[in-house]
């Protein structure tokens, strides 16, 4: 047993885990997910809700409708197509045969639109020969179950509705939900939940019933969609039009995991995704901040502005921290901290957003929450080692822990020096010394050319499985003049590990595993054992490309592109590691989150690697670094943002770039 399992079976205080839920989640891959939390909408691709499995409109967490099927004479439409057409919205259509000289075509199409926040369109369009008089039914009902009790499958009794206004009402101790239709139904039978209309189509028309839902559930969730004007409207056209439409999906998503602090409602973050994760997670919401700074800086002050808030201000080995829950890290480690992960990106994210163009007063009025983060790092150093404990104290030194120390001490020095605050040069002088010691002991040599150890020990052994979280010893940080800032690695152990990252082991042809094919503990649905998690295949592929390494950084890209396309464009958390095949397709992952945070905003800077666009907004200039190979063939970003203004620029299929439109003054840095 090693010493931090000895830690933990003697009763050390830590953070307790997650619970573990005692049957597996059901798979939402196959579902239309219709987001603008706190409003969700989940649908089988029949488009009917019929209290089977997760179907339903949930807000802030509770379901507020289960059950809404339509029947157009007394029938059942036969489905026929289900599909996404924004985040928020999901389009079925069905038809129905009603004359009886129709023969086998039908003459009825029934057009249900359904949005995240419970307004649901159903339209009738007859082709029929003569004027159909029609009825249609709809069946409603709700449980007001919370979704982690739908998820675990507990068995929750639809409540009795009763007649309000024009359509139906719910009510329990949880509170409320109605259910209004326009317009009025011609019947209304509260014991069924039961509305219906008679329709009067004539040949060639349509009508229309809409249905609104409002609730009171007492979850103190802002309204759906507050964020819906956060970003501009980013786009990008070229040679392969998948890039296109990926952006568009990556920030439609984004915009549909907005949410906002009812206290602070000028402060915007993201949830980690939907339909599990709708809740504050500290740690994945920096991280994809960060990656969407390329979409404007709006996003990244809100997430240090609320985090700010939850720091922790009470005297003690805390102080200065971010609280965050311990996260499972596969079968050899045991689980790792995201208050430690969220506690160091938060100056990382706060000096780069200050390069992307963060006002002035933003950034002054975030210094001192970076700064307590600052100092919180360097008394959770080791004293005896430069390393960073994780969870600590005496537990594993992480591969990508220190990365992530390393890039918050040198981009926060930078930033205390352009602030004239104190700390800057002790800071480095501390980096300096983790890359000496780094290098040597975190350095594991093979026959294949050595890598990066994982962890290692509290006794200083170290644990070789290579995996997806090395690609965080590539992601150095930006500092002025569009410099990288230096990273863990030495150059011969970059090039060996970009090597790593290129081969077959790693490179499934659809991404980057989190854990290596040949290593023992691999499992290619592992979460951090085997399965490719997208965002940190972003993080390589920007990594590998900035550190030159374009060959493995295109092979990726490419991947990533590819799996996009299979899932429509939305892509997921994670998706299994299994290889690639001829005419195969990446296989979903059965409790991944789609639409996820880090997963949209990895697709945002996937693309934008493409150009390498590296701004100093404090300084005036912009630096273009593109991938010389154009892996897309020719590709323009427009909608983008630096220094607060649009910013457009141009990828050649020769791999040069040049600036479209940029704000007044910007120069183009060398």
């Amino acid at each position: 047993m090693g010493e931090w399992e000895q830690r933990r079976a003697a009763g050390a205080p830590q953070q307790a885990a997650a619970p573990r839920r005692s049957a597996d989640l059901p798979s939402t891959h196959g579902a239309l997910i219709c987001v603008a939390l706190p409003g969700l909408a989940i649908s089988s691709d029949h488009g009917q809700l019929k209290a089977h499995g997760l179907d339903g409109v949930y807000r802030g967490g509770r379901r507020l409708l289960s059950r809404c099927e339509v029947r157009v004479g007394g029938r059942e439409p036969l489905a026929v197509q289900a599909r996404m057409i924004a985040a928020d919205r999901a389009r079925f259509v069905s038809t129905v045969r009603a004359s009886p000289e129709a023969g086998p075509d039908p003459d009825v199409i029934v057009e249900r639109v359904r949005h995240a926040d419970g307004t649901e369109r159903i339209t009738l369009h007859s082709s029929a020969r003569h004027r159909l008089r029609l009825p249609l039914e709809i069946s409603l009902g709700t449980d007001l179950a919370e979704l982690g009790a739908v998820a675990a499958g507990s068995i929750v009794r639809e409540l009795p509705a009763s007649v309000h206004d024009s359509g139906m009402r719910w009510s329990s101790a949880a509170g409320y939900a109605v259910v209004t239709a326009v317009p009025s139904p011609t019947d209304a039978l509260a014991s069924a939940g039961l509305l219906r209309w008679e329709l009067d189509l004539p040949p060639g028309g349509s009508r229309t019933v809409e249905l609104k839902l409002r609730a009171d559930t007492g979850s103190g969730s802002s309204a759906p969609g507050a964020g819906r004007r956060l970003f501009g409207s980013a786009q990008a056209q070229g040679d392969d039009p998948r890039a296109g439409a990926l952006l568009r999906a990556c920030v439609d998503d984004l915009h549909a995991l907005l949410v906002r602090d009812p206290e602070h409602p000028l402060d915007v973050r993201l949830a980690a995704g939907a339909p599990w994760r709708c809740g504050p997670a500290p740690a994945e919401a920096l991280a994809a901040a960060r990656m969407a700074l390329p979409l404007g800086t709006r996003l990244a002050a809100g997430t240090l502005r609320a985090l700010a808030r939850t720091q922790s201000a009470s005297p003690g080995p805390d102080f200065g921290s971010i609280p965050g829950p311990l996260r499972h890290a596969g079968a050899q480690l045991p689980p790792s901290s995201t208050g430690i992960e969220a506690t160091l990106q938060f100056p990382v994210l706060l000096a780069e957003a200050r390069r992307w163009g963060l006002a002035e007063q933003e950034v002054v009025e975030l210094l001192p929450a970076a700064e307590r983060c600052l100092r919180w790092l360097r008394t959770a150093v080791e004293r005896e080692h430069p390393y960073l404990p994780d969870p600590g104290p005496g537990g594993p030194r992480r591969c990508e822990t220190q990365a992530h120390a390393h890039r918050a001490a040198v981009l926060g020095a930078d930033l205390m020096d352009a602030y004239a605050r104190p700390g800057g040069a002790e800071l480095r002088q501390w980096a300096e010394e983790l890359r000496r010691r780094f290098r040597e002991d975190f350095w594991v040599e093979d026959l294949g050319g050595g890598r990066p150890a994982a962890a290692c020990t509290p006794d200083g052994r170290p644990i070789a499985q290579l995996g997806s979280g090395a690609a965080h010893l590539l992601d150095t940080g930006l500092l002025g003049a569009g410099a990288s800032a230096p990273g863990l690695l030495d150059k011969v152990q970059t090039e060996q590990l970009a090597r790593l990252f290129g081969g077959p082991a790693l490179d499934s042809g659809w991404g980057l595993r989190s854990l290596g094919a040949k290593e023992g503990a691999y499992n290619p649905f592992g979460h951090h054992s085997g399965a490719v998690r997208i965002h940190e295949t972003a993080v390589a592929v920007a990594g590998l490309t900035t550190a030159g390494y374009e060959k493995e950084a295109a092979s990726l890209l490419r991947g990533v592109i590819d799996a996009a396309e299979s899932f429509g464009y939305r892509l997921p958390e994670m998706h299994a590691g299994e290889q690639r095949t001829e005419r195969g397709a990446p296989v979903p992952h059965p409790a991944a989150c789609r639409p996820a945070a880090v997963a949209a905003a990895g697709g945002v800077h996937l693309l934008v690697s493409l150009a390498g666009i590296r701004p100093d907004a404090p300084a005036r200039t912009v630096t273009l670094s593109p991938m010389r190979s154009a892996p897309l063939g020719a590709v323009g970003l427009t909608g983008l943002q630096v220094a607060g203004q649009p910013f457009a620029v141009r990828v050649t299929r020769l791999g040069l770039a040049m600036v479209e439109e940029a704000a007044d003054g910007l120069q183009l840095g060398v």
